[in-house]
């Protein structure tokens, strides 16, 4: 993952995340269905780019803005011939409470440092990290934005103005107590008959964009019959403001640190996964992941100057411009430039939809992110995996996004680390050696016990083995199989030579026979095998050591028959 040194091999890396022949040559197999998706894709995109704005609290303009600028960067330079990017409603939540500390210059600020980052992150090629996220997390994570997003609805939904609260939570209290005060019942009823229409009409004709049927219908019920606490969006600029930095605080850059790590921790998590979506609903088609950060990346820095908020890739956008037949980059860039049409030519009747209208198209698409059958399967998959899923969709609600996802990923990885110990165990090898005779096996199993350690011997299961093996009693010589481990780190090293010790202190002897190449190091850092190798204890296969263990008791004049039996019996004389 680390950059070449080299100035040849840095521009190599940045030549492999430019655009490419083969992505024009796609764009001339099937302009014409591209141009059709990119226009259906448009008209969805209109109102949720609208609303998204207005969530994040930098206005409609900026989720106009950054649907045009970003959605165009990121369809040309990102690393998915399908994927539609632009204000999402997982980044609106991330972005609310940005506004609030730092202002919307603050936003912009964050949003110009995450392209940096973001670019940053494909120059390392971290782009293939996403396939280490568990599907439970990713499932609770949706279920959780869905929920945030549903909830950041309501004051316009009901409404009222914009409550002052830093969590969800607290606004939709403070919304529903100002509703209760001085209810006004036409904006909650536009919203419910909005959103009822959009999710009514995705099961009867998917392939409609009621979104904008839905919108453009409350638009003239408003305007012809008055109706009061029915707020419009309000003035809208008849095209975009020209490129600025003027936003940009050099002493806050600091302290904007933190909310910038954030965003593109989001945008690169839900643009890797939006791309793979994608990838799942096509036949041959495969996104670049490294080119997808530096896609975003780029588009994250151009949105900002024109005012627009941070910008990822829109799964569900992504998702109709598949099924409408895009194949294309062209599908996404004709989406951007349908948007900048609207923005420039009909920027005053854009002005004129009741916020309240936003709201049930955003209630609606919160419901839609809900996959039912997915949370089904996952949370009847595994405890564990229930686990997950809800703790993440929890965390997603009452914390942040990225705080949520840290959250899962360290609940995920915490359990996975205990069901690879449990699979760690000491395992007594069979006795099965048809050269010997009664007396001899009965003289074995008296003074010799063999285990054969299954599994990883690492820090989360080492000392339970360790009990397990320093427990033995009445026994002259312990025999570790050591072929059948899989993995050896310093902490289970570690564990084994204090076991070794521990043993010997008893005048017990230790042998080891099997010992992988790839463990040695390990083991040899720590002097497991020197305190055995000096005095002849360390064997290539488990014969061996049988055989020198009877001999070291024949020596020592061990020939009883008497005694305590072992804890287990000889081994085979299989392989090591």
């Amino acid at each position: 993952m680390s950059v070449p040194l080299s100035p040849a091999g840095f521009r190599s890396r940045i030549t492999s995340l430019l655009p490419t022949r083969a992505d024009l040559a796609s764009a001339r197999r099937h302009p014409r269905r591209d141009l059709l998706a990119g226009l259906t894709v448009a008209v969805v995109a209109l109102p949720l780019a609208l609303g998204f704005g207005v969530s994040s609290g930098l206005g409609a303009e900026a989720g106009l803005a950054t649907a045009v600028i970003a959605g165009a960067l990121a369809a040309v330079f990102g690393g998915s011939n399908l994927q539609v990017s632009g204000p999402t409603g997982a980044m609106t939540v991330v972005l609310v409470p940005i506004v609030a500390d730092h202002g919307p210059g603050g936003v912009l600020t964050v949003g110009l440092m995450a392209g940096v980052i973001l670019v940053a992150l494909a120059l390392l090629r971290a782009g293939g990290s996403m396939r280490y996220v568990p599907a439970p997390v990713v499932e609770g994570f949706t279920l959780g934005i869905a929920c945030v997003i549903g909830l950041q609805q309501i004051p316009g939904a009901l409404g009222v103005a914009q409550p002052d609260g830093e969590r969800v939570l607290e606004v939709v209290w403070h919304a529903a107590r100002d509703f209760a005060r001085d209810p006004h019942w036409a904006a909650p009823a536009l919203a419910a008959g909005v959103a009822a229409v959009m999710l009514a009409g995705a099961r009867w004709k998917p392939t409609v964009p009621f979104s904008v049927l839905a919108v453009i219908a409350a638009t003239v019920v408003v305007e012809t019959a008055g109706l009061d606490g029915v707020r419009p969006i309000g003035d809208l600029p008849a095209g975009l403001p020209a490129p600025s930095l003027s936003f940009l605080d050099a002493g806050a850059l600091g302290g904007l640190l933190a909310p910038a790590l954030a965003v593109a921790a989001l945008a690169a998590l839900e643009s890797l996964l939006s791309a793979s979506v994608a990838d799942g609903m096509t036949v041959g088609q495969r996104h670049d992941p490294d080119r997808e950060l530096f896609g975003q990346g780029l588009a994250n820095i151009a949105a900002p100057l024109f005012g627009g908020v941070p910008a990822t890739g829109a799964i569900a956008r992504t998702a109709v411009n598949v099924r409408t037949g895009a194949t294309s980059r062209l599908a996404a860039l004709t989406h951007a430039a349908v948007l900048a049409v609207i923005v420039f030519a009909a920027a005053p009747l854009v002005s004129r939809i009741p916020l309240a209208a936003l709201a049930g198209v955003l209630l609606a698409t919160a419901v839609r992110m809900v996959e039912v059958g997915s949370l089904r399967a996952m949370t009847r998959a595994t405890r564990s995996d229930a686990v997950i899923l809800v703790l993440t969709a929890v965390a997603t609600l009452v914390l942040d996004l990225v705080q949520a996802v840290i959250i899962g990923l360290v609940v995920a990885g915490v359990l996975a680390l205990g069901a690879v110990a449990r699979q760690a165990r000491l395992a007594p090898l069979p006795l099965d050696r048809g050269d010997h005779t009664d007396e001899e096996h009965e003289l074995l199993a008296q003074h010799i016990v063999a285990y054969r350690i299954d599994g990883p011997l690492f820090f989360a299961a080492a000392h339970r083995f360790l009990l397990e093996l320093t427990e033995l009693a009445e026994v002259r010589v312990v025999i570790l199989r050591m072929s059948h481990v899989s993995v050896v780190d310093a902490t289970g090293a570690l564990v084994l030579k204090d076991a070794v010790t521990k043993l010997r202190r008893r005048g017990i002897v230790v042998m080891v026979s099997g010992v992988r190449p790839g463990h040695r190091r390990a083991l040899d850092s720590v002097g497991v095998l020197d305190l055995l190798r000096h005095e002849g204890r360390e064997y290539a296969t488990t014969p061996e050591a049988i055989e020198a263990a009877r001999a070291h008791l024949e020596r020592d004049g061990v020939l009883r028959t008497g005694g305590s039996p072992a804890a287990a019996p000889v081994p085979s004389g299989d392989a090591p």
